[in-house]
């Protein structure tokens, strides 16, 4: 009973930059006034937290970013409906670096890696 065998799953801290959180506000303040839709804006807010929560849990899970590679594949990124969420993983730390809309060309996502 309560065996602890196997792997411990290791804790990551996560942080959110203000780049990414002013990404956020744009996308649904934009759906909220410009699209008139602010029950739809609330939804994709809550998606996208959702997302970074997934995220928190299991930064490896998601594929890496082929805008920015590394050799060490820091660098990923997370689906959530029309955006990705642009992220980076070193040691025990997550980095939320934007969240961009999937119709972006690729050098907006290369230029979150200045970000920080």
């Amino acid at each position: 009973m309560g065996s602890t065998k196997g792997k411990t799953r290791e804790a990551y801290f996560l942080k959110v930059s203000e780049n990414a959180l002013h990404d956020i506000d744009h996308i649904t303040g934009y759906i909220a006034f410009i699209k008139h839709q602010p029950i739809n804006a609330i939804r994709v807010g809550d998606k996208i937290f959702e997302t970074i929560g997934r995220i928190e849990q299991n930064p490896l899970a998601f594929h890496e970013c082929e805008e920015i590679p590394t050799k060490t594949k820091v660098y990923r990124k997370a689906t959530c409906m029309s955006w990705h969420v642009i992220y980076k993983v070193q040691d025990s730390e997550i980095i939320i670096l934007g969240i961009i809309h999937v119709s972006r060309r690729a050098s907006k996502i290369r230029r979150l890696r200045s970000e920080l």
